[in-house]
């Protein structure tokens, strides 16, 4: 295996647990929904992601929140829903009120992989580029911040759909200054792990409590870690 340049983060299941999403954020945005639209819905800096909503949603308040509503109760992934949680989630994010629960090995792993082996660290999640920033910014850690750590973020807009291998070939292409097989994926996904290593990048499947059950063909097929700290040094 050539020595690792980049490790490429997924969020949701590997560096933080699935329930935060789920039962944290999701609840958040929901709340806040109908208030924020209410006070922006005329206003400049909502008017972005009131336009990026198909016609037929953003023409009331009432049509745009039964949308969310739906779009949230079928978890998809889709990328004008995305941004507006990452709007919604920033008041809470500043205000305190939210604070991303990282796995206990995450940071110091991160840490030990940029300052002893010179890595570079990214993300590559299906939330927004602006929700990630907030995620990694307000952690339930030390510090805080976590965001001068990181390198690069990447979504769905600006990537591609995660189970995609030319969304890998275009992160990489991004950073060519870093061969692909330099490059180390991490993700619970077994599906993304998959793609990112037919595109010729090395990869973990993250295997961490509350996710999906691994198939044994899984286990049989790919390496898996249940803490960043099996995996050492790159």
């Amino acid at each position: 295996m050539a020595p690792v340049k980049v490790v490429l983060l997924d969020i949701e299941g590997t560096v933080c647990p699935i329930s935060f999403v789920k039962d944290v954020l999701f609840p958040y945005a929901l709340e806040a929904l109908p208030g924020t639209l209410k006070a922006k819905w005329d206003s400049p800096e909502f008017a972005s992601y009131r336009a990026a909503f198909p016609g037929e949603h953003a023409g009331s308040q009432e049509a745009l929140a039964a949308h969310v509503r739906d779009l949230m109760s079928k978890d998809l992934k889709i990328s004008y829903l995305k941004s507006l949680q990452g709007y919604l989630w920033e008041t809470g994010y500043r205000n305190g009120e939210l604070k991303a629960p990282l796995f206990a090995d995450v940071a110091p792993q991160l840490a030990r992989w940029r300052e002893h082996n010179g890595a570079k660290v990214m993300i590559y999640s299906s939330g927004s580029v602006p929700a990630q920033k907030l995620l990694f910014g307000h952690t339930n850690g030390e510090p805080s911040n976590i965001l001068p750590w990181l390198s690069d973020f990447f979504d769905t807009v600006n990537a591609g759909p995660k189970q995609d291998k030319a969304s890998y070939e275009k992160i990489a292409a991004k950073h060519q200054e870093y061969p692909i097989g330099e490059w180390l994926f991490l993700s619970d996904n077994v599906k993304e792990v998959e793609a990112a290593k037919q595109a010729g990048m090395q990869s973990y499947i993250v295997d961490r409590p509350g996710n999906a059950e691994l198939s044994g063909e899984a286990r049989k097929e790919h390496r898996v870690v249940k803490s960043f700290e099996e995996i050492g040094d790159l």
